[in-house]
């Protein structure tokens, strides 16, 4: 089955909206401490826009998996030594990101995606052009991410609510804080059930 061109041209548009927070968190003056991590959405978020726009990216497949392998080395390596030591900083969202750029990594490797004069060496998985290689992994990365959806759109939600209703100066840092938190959400939110959908149309 492949994506409708109505579909793909329209979460395209919904991908590329969701890289104006991170756009916005990533050129805010005295950024946090989780830049490397909104860089990482950034990239990624972009990366899925691509695959669903019918005329592809302006990277060629080659490309996108050389920077998944390096996210996903990143990430894991970071995850790995909050876990293993004393280092205070949460582990989960550095987790997520490295399983992101596996699954990435193996939609790009295991998904047919043309490489026609129509679309040239750029990446296009809007039409693939057969079914996806190792469909058991497929199954496992649709199940997680259909999950994790659920649970980020939980946690969207919880942080929606926690904004202050007060306009103070402490008021609006936290409101700040709780509106970043909720847009990180949504993200992952949306970049779990595009991925599932778009390996489901593979299957």
């Amino acid at each position: 089955m492949t994506v409708p061109v109505v579909v793909s041209w329209l979460l395209t548009g919904v991908l590329l909206l969701l890289a104006l927070p991170c756009l916005r968190r990533l050129t805010r003056p005295g950024h946090g401490p989780l830049r490397h991590e909104d860089l990482a959405e950034l990239l990624l978020v972009l990366a899925m826009a691509a695959m669903f726009s019918p005329v592809g990216g302006p990277i060629p497949a080659a490309g996108w998996q050389a920077a998944f392998l390096l996210l996903a080395g990143r990430f894991g390596w970071v995850w790995a030594h909050r876990r293993l030591t004393t280092d205070p900083r949460p582990a989960g969202e550095c987790g997520h990101l490295a399983l992101s750029a596996v699954a990435m990594l193996y939609m790009v490797t295991a998904m047919p995606h043309g490489t026609d004069s129509t679309h040239g060496p750029w990446l296009t998985m809007a039409e693939p052009v057969g079914p996806v290689a190792w469909p058991a992994v497929a199954v496992a990365v649709v199940g997680y991410f259909t999950l994790d959806a659920v649970w980020s759109g939980t946690r969207a939600v919880r942080h929606h609510r926690s904004r202050p209703p007060d306009g103070g100066r402490d008021g609006t840092a936290r409101d700040a804080l709780a509106r970043d938190a909720t847009a990180r959400a949504v993200s992952r939110g949306v970049m779990g059930l595009a991925m599932g959908y778009m390996l489901v149309t593979a299957l």
